[in-house]
């Protein structure tokens, strides 16, 4: 992350988020045509119909999208995000309750949902819903310290499972998990795991959860979900209720703009059982790896939602292009260097360097200087 943003780092500190968007607990600055810095939500809200466009300003009010380049060296929670109609309730849930939107066991921080698209930037691991019924029970069986969940499984499907391994007693995870993690984490250590493989990230999950003699009963999990490995460039959507963590590797994401997280393990933060069990959506998960559509130089990834599209264009040194700005819209650098350039303004970004377009209706010049990847982040 430091190499991509050009930051001195010689502490070398870990660099996990860059996020980009008009968020309330966002504080993404920019610099206008003068030369002042503000924030984009105070641009976008001076002229919002203007920069926003009316199809945009009358549906969602605000750039209704946040943009994220993420670097997963340590595993990320498993969790899960709430629908839009269930946020809303909820958030005024809390809100009756007095609990504060800072507050440790805060649940939901806006009245969002948070669906989420993926483009792997690198070789990137995640665990992405529930297997299907026969690998899942093939998968329990094949350890002995899991076979009573399979026979709570046909019992009680999904959803049975899920609760059993949320609610068990914190002495019984212990007493399941530890034998299996016994065998695995010396082979672990020894290298002799495969990432593709459930038992090398349930290794790296104790070693890196696992505290003061209690094990993280999200490891469970590891074996329940689908594992999967994107390839550079391949994406992925995170609809609400569908269960995932991210697990290794770079990638950029778009998202609605919202906050709302419900974690089941591999983390130190808060955890609801009775909310996450609410929110999940407990059946079988066929992943869908989603692949571009292209033209020559650009690639454009859908999602089933309104809020985002994302895009992203290859470009050759000296190739140029022209898009029409539809609404507020993010460019983001990931290689090389490029000049934008409006009627008014001409910019140029270096890689990890970020462009907010808020004028609808723009046409903007992009003119490669070196061979160049960049995104386009846009509700359209």
């Amino acid at each position: 992350m430091p190499m991509l943003l050009q930051l001195e780092n010689p502490n070398m500190e870990p660099f996990a988020e860059y996020w980009m968007g008009v968020h309330p607990q966002a504080d993404c600055q920019i610099m206008d045509d003068e030369q002042t810095e503000l924030l984009l939500k105070d641009f976008i809200h001076q002229q919002p119909e203007t920069t926003l466009g009316t199809k945009v300003f009358k549906t969602f009010g605000n750039m209704p999208f946040l943009l994220k380049v993420l670097d997963v060296k340590d595993m990320l929670s498993i969790q899960v995000h709430p629908s839009k109609a269930q946020a809303a309730i909820d958030f005024e849930e809390e809100n009756k309750k007095g609990i504060a939107l800072n507050a440790p066991n805060r649940n939901y921080k806006d009245t969002n949902h948070k669906p989420e698209l993926m483009v792997a930037m690198s070789g990137f691991y995640l665990l992405h819903g529930f297997k299907p019924e026969e690998e899942l029970i093939a998968k329990l069986e094949s350890k002995k310290e899991l076979k009573k969940f399979s026979t709570v499984f046909k019992k009680k499907g999904y959803k049975g499972l899920y609760k059993l391994s949320l609610e068990m007693p914190q002495e019984e995870v212990n007493s399941t998990l530890q034998p299996l993690l016994a065998q695995i984490i010396p082979l672990y250590q020894e290298g002799k795991l495969e990432k593709k493989d459930e038992d090398f990230w349930a290794a790296r999950a104790a070693q890196t959860f696992n505290s003061n003699g209690n094990i993280d009963r999200g490891i469970f999990s590891i074996y329940f979900f689908n594992l999967l490995r994107l390839e550079k460039g391949q994406a992925i959507f995170q609809d609400a209720g569908v269960p995932h963590a991210y697990l290794e590797g770079y990638n950029v994401e778009i998202m609605a703009s919202s906050d709302n997280v419900l974690r089941g393990g591999l983390t130190s933060k808060h955890i609801d059982t009775t909310e996450l069990l609410k929110h999940t959506l407990c059946e079988a998960t066929h992943p869908k790896i989603i692949k571009a559509s292209k033209t020559k130089s650009s690639q454009k990834y859908t999602a089933p939602v309104k809020d985002f599209t994302l895009h992203s264009y290859k470009l050759k040194k000296g190739e140029t292009i022209d898009l029409e700005i539809k609404t507020a819209e993010i460019f983001l650098l990931m290689e090389g260097a490029i000049t934008l350039q409006s009627k008014k303004t001409k910019i140029s970004l270096q890689a990890g360097t970020i462009s907010a377009v808020a004028f609808c209706g723009a046409i903007v010049k992009v003119k490669a200087l070196q061979d160049a990847y960049l995104f386009k982040a846009s509700t359209m």
